[in-house]
């Protein structure tokens, strides 16, 4: 035994020479499709396969990409010239045709938790002007829109017509013009790469490239550190001391811009599964439609100590869902203080003098310590009157049930790469209508109509000043109603061989291609 641990421990400590890098992902790839669903892991999987028309680098600046440039024509048309070198994987040229199917495709795709209907949604008319430009034609002003493309994966007509999520799992469909092919897919293990030689951009260090499903924090950290991954996301917050104290390893950190907090159900006027009376017995009203029993829950929550303790210092705590200095960020919005007391004025306020008891569910893994902090914001809740059991479910089947609005509440979370605060509203927050591209990820379904209207005039706001206000305010609308409950802000963190140039990215991405061999 001590042999065969001195040779893992010599195999760990070799500089890197593999051509195959190997990531480990703290989430699993749900679908190769790119357009399927906006999770984080099925994003950093398209991102290596499909280009997008702009790219958000690291620090979350805006740079050309399948477009080379974009302007306004007028208010309402914003065109977009394309790369002349860009190749699909089968030698076709990218073209203005292909941006015009892909989001043709975007609004038609069925049976999708999707996630990609809210950029598209200001859109009114695609025109191709030549096989290198296209414009696109808004519904008035759309200021957001460069920003928002710089999310959206282009696809091909040619290979994509008519194709689904199962054609592209299965590779038939997943011919992008991405730095990286697809050699193989197995689905739930591992999704192997190899490099596009024909790429447009520099190449790409790694000749292959491994995304391995690794969910289960712990596990992950032993990989890296018995050499079976060069990279993980997200290590376990009780791994951090160990790590950062290996020379083998090099650990990244930067303030993030994904939020964790808890969704809850509004579409139910009556009765709601997994809330009942002290009893057992179903209440005749969903309580969670009633503010005062939200921000009881909001007041119930001990922030600092999930940041501090659950977290071990690796989240900030929040009262919204962007950290301070990014554009739209509410100042007067701070993160709710623990107040016990007032929370149990607030259910009696509600007619809730003994409290009601309910299910919180939530991921088991995605979220770093997403069980630990359900059964502590359970236990939060129930010192405030709520008493609250706590059921835990793999990511795949969570999303299935929440997208049936089958969990009263439900511990999620949310990212914003375009860096402002309407990326969040637009797909959790405004009233669902699917034709309308909005509210697509609006679970819960929640509706406001003066946050609908406030959201969508700012979003056709030019003046960037005055369009901070009105998103500023919405953020504070939300806040004041308490549609959801932000609990904390995750640093976004990785692990990685010392062997290898890394710079962590502001929204959460692992993408090998910014990865290079760190300089002897």
């Amino acid at each position: 035994m001590r042999l065969v641990l001195a040779v893992v421990l010599l195999m760990a400590s070799l500089p890197l020479r593999a051509e195959t890098l190997r990531i480990g992902l703290a989430g699993r790839v749900t679908s190769l499709d790119p357009h399927f669903f906006v999770g984080p892991a099925n994003t950093t999987a398209a991102m290596h396969l499909f280009d997008r028309l702009l790219h958000r680098a690291p620090d979350g600046s805006l740079q050309p990409w399948l477009a080379t440039t974009w302007a306004l024509v007028d208010d309402s048309t914003l065109e977009l010239r394309l790369r002349p070198d860009a190749r699909w994987h089968d030698g076709a040229p990218v073209t203005a045709d292909d941006v015009a199917f892909t989001i043709e495709r975007v609004r038609a795709l069925p049976n999708s938790p999707g996630g990609y209907a809210g950029i598209v949604r200001p859109i009114r008319r695609v025109e191709v002007v030549d096989p290198l430009t296209v414009r696109l034609h808004t519904d008035g002003p759309a200021p957001n829109l460069p920003g928002d493309l710089a999310l959206l994966a282009i696809v091909s007509r040619h290979v994509g017509a008519g194709a689904g999520a199962e054609a592209y799992n299965d590779g038939r469909a997943t011919i992008g013009s991405g730095p990286y092919r697809l050699a193989r897919n197995l689905n739930g293990e591992v999704i192997e790469l190899t490099r596009n030689e024909a790429w447009w951009g520099s190449k790409p260090e790694w000749d292959r490239v491994d995304l391995r499903m690794a969910p289960n924090a712990a596990a992950r950290t032993a990989a890296l550190l018995a050499g079976d991954l060069d990279v993980i996301e997200f290590p376990n917050p009780s791994d951090m001391p160990r790590l950062r104290a290996d020379s083998r390893v090099a650990v990244h950190a930067v303030e993030g811009v994904q939020a964790v907090f808890l969704g809850m159900d509004f579409s139910r006027a009556g009765e709601e599964p997994f809330v009942t009376d002290n009893a057992g017995r179903p209440l005749p009203a969903n309580p969670l439609r009633d503010p005062r029993v939200r921000h009881a829950l909001s007041l119930a929550i001990n922030r600092q100590a999930l940041a501090e303790r659950t977290l071990e210092g690796m989240a900030t705590p929040t009262g919204q869902w962007l950290p301070p200095g990014v554009f739209s960020y509410a100042a007067s919005v701070t993160p709710p203080q623990q107040d016990l007391a007032a929370a149990r004025r607030l259910l009696i306020e509600a007619g809730f003098p003994d409290g009601f008891k309910m299910t919180l569910f939530g991921p088991s893994d995605r979220l770093p310590a997403d069980v630990a902090t359900m059964q502590a914001v359970a236990q939060m809740f129930t010192r405030a009157g709520v008493t609250t059991a706590v059921e835990a479910l793999p990511f795949a089947n969570f999303v299935t049930r929440a997208m049936r609005q089958e969990f009263p509440i439900r511990l999620t979370s949310w990212n914003s790469p375009t860096l402002e605060a309407s990326y969040l509203m637009v797909n959790m927050l405004l009233t669902y209508d699917p034709a309308r591209g909005h509210g697509s990820l609006n679970t819960g379904r929640y509706s406001d109509p003066a946050l609908d209207a406030l959201t969508e005039r700012a979003l056709h706001t030019i003046d960037a000043q005055e369009r901070e206000r009105l998103l500023i305010k919405a953020v504070e609308a939300v806040a004041a109603d308490m549609p959801i409950i932000p609990l904390y802000l995750n640093l976004n963190t990785w692990a990685v061989r010392s062997a290898i140039r890394f710079e962590p990215r502001l929204d959460q991405r692992t993408l090998a291609f910014d990865m290079r061999r760190a300089t002897p």
